[in-house]
């Protein structure tokens, strides 16, 4: 286990590592150019992306001297299966609470 690998949601808690995820929906980019829109430090940069690379949310690949970082599509289907299987679940809830409802008031 990775000093970094934490939960998908967690490591989206941090408002700039959000903030960083969302630039890279955009685009891959590199951490000088990510440092550069952020007011955080290059440094921290490379840090907040340690984390989302071990959380499983961005990957990263060598261009020249640079390394290049952009969304990982399995993460991310990750985060979407989750996504839907609770909201499968609050749709299931909601609709037994209505026609329970419906029954009580008939």
């Amino acid at each position: 286990m990775s000093t970094y690998e934490i939960d998908q949601w967690a490591a989206l808690g941090d408002p700039t590592r959000r903030a960083i995820f969302e630039r890279l929906a955009a685009r891959p980019q590199a951490v000088g150019e990510l440092a550069q829109e952020l007011p955080v430090s290059r440094p921290a940069v490379s840090q907040h992306l340690k984390v989302l690379k071990g959380a499983g949310l961005v990957v990263d690949r060598p261009v020249g001297a640079r390394r290049v970082y952009r969304l990982d599509p399995g993460g991310l289907g990750e985060l979407r299966a989750q996504l839907d299987r609770f909201w499968t679940q609050a749709l299931t809830t909601y609709k037994q609470l209505v026609e329970q409802s419906t029954e009580e008031d008939g």
